[in-house]
């Protein structure tokens, strides 16, 4: 005779489980969930067997083309290639995220090169930028300030070639936090849970792979 659970078990069951918002696992590339801002054409940006592939020659920039708003908590693995090919560097593990523009309600309008960004408003991490020299936390105020809100330059804090890193960013009414393989890398403290904005994986002359990406709702506090 099968077991009946209680309404409360069945209804506590459900409350552990993660709402998923998006997830891909990148057995092909959607032209639909990600849009890619390019600044040289012989960028390519591609997904197969559970991997997208960005090969950049210069400034790129691939958006989740959907916003996200509310509490929210984004999860992915991303690595710098660095075994010969051509645009090879070991630099720029870039993100931005809670990304909107004050003075378009289409984003997506832009190069890919880096200063066209700066009337944005949003968060922005760059993870081994200036070739792997620094990891700087950042916030873009909309109105061109990049304002500064921390920075490593020790070597734990910045990029191996070929590493496999776990990012995982976090949003809600507190504030917003990266952890990179579960050690605390940034915070920054906001009120309330900000305006929603859209995510973007961002770099410069690199080749990457990102993989297991997946956002899901948290609580707002």
């Amino acid at each position: 005779m099968p077991i009946q659970q209680s309404p409360e078990l069945q209804t506590d069951h459900a409350a552990r489980q993660p709402l998923i918002l998006v997830e891909d696992d990148f057995q092909q590339f959607s032209p639909q969930r990600w849009t890619i801002e390019a600044q040289h054409p012989d960028t390519q940006v591609s997904a197969a067997h559970g991997q997208l592939l960005i090969d950049s020659a210069e400034g790129v920039t691939v958006w989740l083309s959907q916003p996200l708003s509310g509490a929210y908590q984004i999860e992915f693995s991303r690595q710098v290639l660095v075994d010969g090919g051509r645009h090879d560097r070991l630099s720029d593990l870039n993100i931005f995220w809670a990304a909107h523009d004050p003075q378009n309600a289409q984003l997506f309008t832009r190069s890919g090169a880096l200063a066209e960004y700066d009337n944005l408003d949003l968060y922005y991490v760059g993870m081994g930028g200036n070739d792997n020299s620094t990891t700087r936390f950042r916030r873009y105020d909309g109105h061109g300030e990049r304002l500064l809100l921390g920075e490593y330059t020790d070597a734990a804090h910045l990029l191996e070639a070929n590493r496999t890193y776990r990012v995982r960013i976090r949003v809600d009414g507190l504030g917003t936090g990266l952890w990179v393989d579960d050690e605390l890398f940034f915070h920054a403290r906001h009120h309330g849970v900000p305006r929603g904005g859209y995510f973007g994986f961002r770099t410069v002359t690199s080749r990457q792979a990102i993989g297991d990406f997946r956002v899901t709702r948290v609580p707002d506090a």
